[in-house]
């Protein structure tokens, strides 16, 4: 084996451990182990195969191929038919166990049929795996598909059955393992400096270059000081800041020192936009690259009054029309593939602007939001495709109520209300109460809605035999960055919803509760959390069964959302760890309480 390089019968072990472990602290203590015996020069790439993918989200490189060419493949290495592969794979429902299972049963036999008899003679490393799969992830155009085969045959034929289980999962992205970013930093932490309190800094620095492996092999090569010079890049994502929620007029303002500006809640998709020059790149609030979702909303970008700068703003559909503002679910339209063109006809859009951060070589993030908002309108010029969010200062709860009521009948769904004052930095990553989200009141039925992960499910009966009748969702609690119960929800789905759920959810099927879930109840199928979906209910009430918010309200007791529904909504536009936390929770379920009372 060349050196600085690995076996991928090395890594696979540990993802052996790391998959059958139920505890987060096992969890970070395997990969702790794992990043101290790996090679600085493949380790990025042991953290990017670890997560699931070949280099961080905002390079968009997709490495996911398509069952049939990955069961395909397998034939051809293992030398038995493409139905024979076929029939297995129904049976078991995962490619990495049918490839496991035909290759311990045909090299097992000493079938001429596999490789002609022969042995593996090249164990496989970190780097021919990697490299491999970066091979197949960058085919495109003619022929494409035979190199894909081809590439992962020859990996297959070199695999020991273990490795293929996970070779095979990795390119059909159902690694499964679910290791957050978060985890990741803690053990490089651990790893590198002998310390978990170092985490702040590789934090910190991640919120600017959010790239585990970069990060990784900074921290390996030139220490944690090195990490403390990182400044924003044009061009690489930072972290957005996030909110916090209320529902009092009267609290928002006291949270954020008598006085705030609301500015409007906009019913889209949240777009980082940065400019160098004459190159334009937008990113979602996952990180994504969806700079080809938005064709001319990179030309609307261009038209601001500077050559390098990071902004965000909301991009919002509007009726070609009237101009008036659609609901986010008529922009999902822009979400595609092909036919862009035809899209931004059909669904045009407009940004509205509401932050900058960086500007001609100075990072923004350190000043007051006044300050950055004075630098956002020296570079806007509005028209009709640009415009700066609508704004108001806001010094009574009689001001915020008018606010709020003009702001949801323009079409937006509340307020955002944020501190003007000294403190008022920009929070890469961070929820504080620095930005308060002021969507609606309360009352006695839950008129909110939260945005909750799918971390099991329970087999449907009657009319939902052969589907999922309900599905366990959790909140989150970024404090011990863990999933905690909230409600089982089993209404509101249509039947298009039930046919598709079973396979929307099965690349984060797992046979056991997730490290990262907090869970009393017992499903009767686990995910990896993954899948975030919009749930309203009749009200927030305490539950002895949930363990979401559990001994913060009462002990013994978590809170549970009442007669939950899915709305119909899917939030591909969020990570798991962007879905409404367990403080939110609880700032609903007084707020509820106190209207109840009056």
């Amino acid at each position: 084996m060349p050196e600085g390089d690995m076996l991928y019968r090395r890594l696979v072990e540990f993802y052996e451990k790391i998959e059958k472990t139920t505890s987060r602290i096992a969890m970070t203590e395997y990969l702790v182990a794992l990043f101290k015996e790996t090679p600085v020069e493949v380790l990025d790439k042991v953290i990017y195969l670890t997560q699931g993918k070949l280099r961080p989200d905002y390079e968009g490189v997709e490495l996911g191929v398509a069952e049939k060419l990955t069961l395909r493949a397998i034939a051809r290495a293992v030398g038995v038919s493409q139905g024979k592969v076929e029939e297995l794979y129904k049976k078991l429902g995962d490619p990495g166990l049918t490839a496991q299972q035909l290759l311990e049963k045909y090299r097992a036999g000493g079938l001429t049929a596999f490789l002609g008899g022969a042995a593996v003679t090249q164990p496989l490393t970190v780097r021919r795996v990697y490299d491999s799969l970066m091979k197949i992830a960058k085919a495109q155009g003619e022929g494409s598909q035979d190199v894909k085969v081809n590439t992962l045959v020859s990996l297959l034929r070199d695999a020991e059955p273990i490795e293929a289980k996970y070779l095979v999962r990795t390119v059909t992205g159902r690694l499964r393992l679910g290791v957050a970013d978060m985890t990741i930093l803690d053990a490089l932490a651990i790893a590198f400096t002998g310390k978990k309190a170092a985490r702040t800094v590789l934090e910190k620095a991640y919120t600017k270059h959010p790239d585990l492996g970069y990060i990784a092999t900074v921290l390996a090569r030139e220490g944690l000081d090195k990490l403390k010079e990182m400044k924003i890049q044009v061009g690489i994502p930072i972290l957005p800041m996030l909110a916090e929620r209320l529902s009092d007029p009267q609290e928002i303002l006291d949270k954020l020192g008598g006085k705030c500006l609301a500015e409007y809640k906009y019913d889209g998709e949240r777009v980082q936009a940065h400019r160098k020059g004459d190159k334009v790149w937008l990113f979602s609030r996952r990180l994504e690259n969806i700079t080809h979702h938005y064709p001319d909303v990179v030309e609307y970008v261009k038209r601001l009054k500077s050559d390098e700068f990071v902004v965000e703003g909301e991009v919002v559909a509007v009726d070609p029309n009237t101009g008036d503002m659609l609901p986010f679910q008529e922009l999902m339209h822009r979400r595609r593939k092909y036919d862009v063109e035809k899209a931004m006809e059909e669904y045009p859009v407009r940004i509205y602007l509401f932050d900058i951060v960086y500007r001609e070589g100075e990072e923004l993030i350190e000043l007051p939001l006044p300050e950055r908002k004075k630098h956002l309108s020296e570079i806007t010029a509005e028209d009709d495709h640009v415009r700066l969010a609508v704004g108001k200062i806001i010094v009574n709860p009689r001001d915020l109520m008018l606010f709020f009521e003009q702001a949801i009948s323009e079409g937006c769904e509340g307020l955002m209300c944020k501190s003007i004052g000294p403190e008022s930095i920009y929070q890469m990553g961070a929820r504080g109460w620095l930005w308060i989200k002021f969507k609606r009141d309360y009352r006695m039925e839950m008129t909110d809605t939260v945005d909750l992960v799918v971390v099991g499910a329970f087999y449907g009966r009657g009319k939902r035999a052969g589907t999922y009748g309900a599905l366990l969702m959790a909140a989150y609690s970024p404090e011990e960055d863990v999933f905690k119960t909230v409600c089982k929800v089993g209404s509101g789905f249509t039947d298009e919803d039930l046919a598709k759920l079973p396979g929307l959810l099965e690349p984060y099927k797992i046979d056991h509760r997730h490290p990262r879930v907090v869970s009393k109840i017992e499903a009767d199928v686990w995910f990896v959390p993954a899948i975030v979906l919009e749930i309203i209910g009749a009200e927030i009430t305490l539950s002895p069964l949930h363990t979401c918010c559990l001994n913060s309200i009462q002990e013994g007791a978590g809170l549970a959302i009442r007669f939950p529904r899915f709305t119909g909504r899917y939030r591909f536009d969020k990570k798991p760890e962007q879905a409404t936390t367990e403080r939110e929770l609880i700032e609903m379920y007084k707020s509820q309480k106190k209207t109840v009372l009056r």
